[in-house]
């Protein structure tokens, strides 16, 4: 009995959860608040990383973070929505696909070339691969960031500008 209801355990966090929700603020182009009738989560979009609006002088912002935010903002603020969840990350904001009919938000930022596919790692947080052939498409025809001639992906950006200092854009 009791390795079946572990084996259900596993099979629950494969699967992952939903949550539902209006979204009540959008901090960035892939972070946003959602209030459900039992609380407010954090939510952090899965699969992809969007330019860095900055905070302060020690942390700027990138090229089109504003832009991705104010995006992200016309897709999804003030709409009740379900959130397919997968985990939990270390700073406690869940991690979630925002379906919008036949595509998510993930994807829609991608394609539009306001966010990158999440190549960090080696992949690691790459769980929707279709990711991959929207960003290629969105290069091709110079959508958003990709107009511009060396965009820095932001986990790049994060490391060299914000920790290293070395802030050149």
């Amino acid at each position: 009995m009791l390795a079946v209801v572990a084996l259900a355990l596993v099979a629950q966090s494969a699967m992952g959860y939903e949550l539902t929700g209006k979204v009540i603020r959008v901090a960035d182009g892939d972070t946003i608040t959602l209030r459900s009738e039992q609380d407010n989560y954090r939510i952090r979009l899965a699969s992809i990383d969007a330019p860095e609006t900055g905070s302060g002088s020690k942390r700027p912002g990138q090229p089109y973070g504003n832009a991705s935010r104010e995006f992200l903002a016309e897709q999804v603020a003030g709409k009740t929505l379900t959130l397919d969840c997968y985990e939990t990350d270390r700073y406690g904001r869940h991690i979630c696909d925002v379906p919008l009919g036949d595509y998510t938000a993930n994807q829609l930022l991608v394609f539009a070339g306001m966010a990158w596919a999440n190549r960090q790692g080696k992949d690691k947080y790459l769980r929707d691969r279709s990711l991959l052939e929207l960003q290629q498409d969105a290069q091709d025809n110079k959508r958003g960031l990709w107009v511009e001639p060396n965009p820095v992906a932001p986990w790049q950006w994060r490391y060299d500008c914000w920790r290293k200092g070395r802030c050149g854009r």
